[in-house]
């Protein structure tokens, strides 16, 4: 009811919608056995009021031509042409709360890497797609639900290691400053035994982003996915014209253009040969893929069938028939491994292969991507151990910064490699694997460094 009226009487009716939505934050607190002071759950109020005022601005800019006819007050039409700035400003101010809550509440160094770099990700996502959302009408519950909350699992994936390697650089950094290293090593503890329990945390965190890496967000990516492509960009298009491949072993095709919307290709042929001969060619005027029986109808065809016994020659004015040529070959959708898992990926590959294709490399390299990553939080684990357990005059500052120019240089690394090995004639697996590699030498070097 508060709402509502809100909108006919107040200049920002989405105030009064998130102080009151967000009660259940002081009735959690006064209900709960543990004494909090006021003042923090009060920060945290504040954060979740500044979430409802961003989220239901972004909601509100979809109505706001109908609410300025009927003659309601929103924060959209309040805001004007400064919206972006302001939700921008309100994203900031939220995470800042949050991490002061987190200071206050001695959460641990993780927590901060964690808040800090959702914090960044969402704002600069909110800034460059929101006029997209807008312009498109995009539904807030889809926006939440489909699109963010399936991107959080991609995002922490795509960063776990640089996570795990900034936190075990605060941790260790500042047992080492508090010289509490040299007395576990001084009563007798071997640094392999003080590496243990940091190997077993890596190792978990490994098998964690494994699974997430080819099992459980493949499956979020194809909801994230189908919003993007209704909401924000076209993952689907066509090929420029001249399209030459290769659909099997000895099996080439050729189509002048295809459209994608309608499944209609213009000047298509297809040729098969042993060896250097052809024995077969297949022309038409043009072809359309009939989705519900999943067969190509041939417009105008010409067929030359050469064998030992002559040519034969059929031609006709329309035929249904299937060959292994597929839609999917002919029009570009944006990188669709994303929505691969593991044995899917292995299957493409496989398929890739046996066409002659050289487009396999792209999914080994993202399979092999998969693979390596997991073990990267191992390597950069047994690094950051080795680099921050002796006590410097920098201290934990020294070594974060270290730390962070070691990370950086291996997501260069990656970056490098995967382009040679798309484009050029790097081995994907060699590409993959090359930084983890040349970072297992680097953890060799600085664990034999290591105070002992």
């Amino acid at each position: 009811f508060i709402y509502p009226l809100a909108k006919k009487f107040f200049f920002l009716p989405q105030l009064i919608l998130g102080l009151v939505y967000n009660w259940g934050v002081f009735i959690g607190w006064s209900v709960a056995e543990f004494t909090v002071s006021f003042n923090y759950i009060l920060l945290l109020y504040t954060s979740c009021v500044m979430w409802t005022l961003t989220y239901d601005t972004i909601y509100a800019v979809m109505d706001e031509n109908e609410d300025k006819e009927i003659g309601i007050y929103s924060s959209s039409i309040l805001f004007g042409s400064r919206k972006k700035l302001i939700l921008n400003i309100l994203t900031i101010s939220q995470f800042c709360l949050l991490l002061l809550l987190g200071y206050y509440f001695s959460y641990s160094y993780y927590y901060f890497v964690l808040v800090s770099c959702l914090g960044i990700v969402i704002i600069f996502d909110i800034s460059e797609n929101i006029d997209s959302f807008i312009e498109k009408e995009a539904p807030l519950n889809a926006i939440i639900f489909d699109y963010y909350l399936n991107f959080i699992p991609y995002f922490i994936n795509l960063f776990i290691y640089l996570f795990t390697f900034v936190s075990v650089i605060f941790f260790t950094s500042k047992l080492a400053d508090n010289t509490e290293i040299i007395a576990i090593l001084s009563s007798g503890v071997s640094f392999r035994r003080l590496l243990l329990p940091y190997m077993i945390s890596a190792l978990f965190l490994a098998i964690l982003s494994f699974y997430l890496g080819n099992f459980l967000i493949p499956k979020t990516n194809q909801v994230r996915r189908v919003f993007k492509n209704n909401y924000m960009e076209n993952l689907t298009k066509d090929k420029s014209k001249n399209l030459h491949l290769q659909v099997s072993p000895g099996t080439f095709a050729f189509v002048e253009s295809y459209n994608s919307k309608k499944q209609t290709g213009f000047r298509f042929s297809l040729e098969k040969y042993e060896g250097q001969n052809l024995t077969y060619k297949l022309m038409a005027d043009r072809i359309h893929l009939d989705t519900v029986n999943n067969k190509w109808t041939l417009k105008n065809y010409f067929i030359r069938k050469i064998d030992s016994s002559g040519h034969r020659i059929v031609k006709g004015q329309e035929l249904d028939t299937t060959f292994s040529l597929k839609p999917e070959d002919l029009y570009k959708i944006k990188e669709e491994f994303e929505e691969m898992d593991y044995f899917e990926l292995n299957k493409q590959i496989i398929a890739e292969k046996q066409k002659g294709s050289q487009a396999y490399k792209k999914y080994e390299v993202e399979k092999n991507k998969r693979t390596s990553g997991p073990v990267a939080i191992i390597i950069l684990t047994v690094i950051g151990v080795s680099l921050s357990s002796r006590k410097v005059r920098g201290g934990i500052g020294m070594h974060l910064g270290v730390g962070i120019a070691l990370t950086f240089s291996y997501i260069l690394l990656m970056q490098v490699s995967t382009v040679f090995s798309t484009f050029g004639n790097l081995s994907p697996l060699i590409a993959s694997w090359l930084p983890n590699i040349i970072f297992t030498f680097i953890a060799i070097y600085l664990l034999i460094k290591a105070p002992k």
